[in-house]
């Protein structure tokens, strides 16, 4: 039996739930999700530069600050987390090695900050050739 080269598609069956339709996001189709882990990375690595270059002006002021997501390739059998580039001041910050290969006890939003955090923290200490702890002492004196 021929075929006609005009048939009409076959609907698509979705399942849904009590025939309320499929869930879709809350900002719809045309537009971007409120939240990423992605997105979230970003804004904490923006928001500790910021902090670090309000206060070491002089030593951070053209100091780039940039977010990629593997590193190039194993160093020495090791996953690097952050590179520095000192002769070209710019701080590359690996995001997929920093967010899945480190232990977390809490995997929650706050922990995963501070974990950002502390990765900007010693990332900048490498570039200026200090200590971490020494780059913003009051802020965790809480005393």
């Amino acid at each position: 039996m021929a075929r006609s080269r005009h048939t009409a598609p076959t609907p698509v069956r979705r399942r849904d739930r009590h025939g309320h339709g499929i869930r879709s996001a809350v900002t719809g189709p045309l537009l971007p999700r409120l939240y990423s882990r992605a997105g979230l990375f970003d804004q904490t690595v923006a928001s500790t530069a910021e902090y670090l270059k309000g206060l070491w002006p002089d030593e951070l002021g053209s100091t780039r600050f940039e977010v990629a997501a593997l590193p190039p390739g194993p160093e020495r059998g090791r996953v690097q987390r952050w590179q520095v580039f000192p002769a070209e001041r710019r701080i590359v910050l690996y995001r997929v090695p920093i967010e899945r290969l480190s232990r977390l006890h809490r995997r929650d939003d706050l922990h995963r900050r501070m974990l950002v955090e502390s990765c900007v923290f010693r990332a900048v200490a490498e570039l200026l050739g200090r200590d971490p702890w020494d780059l913003a002492p009051d802020r965790f004196r809480h005393f």
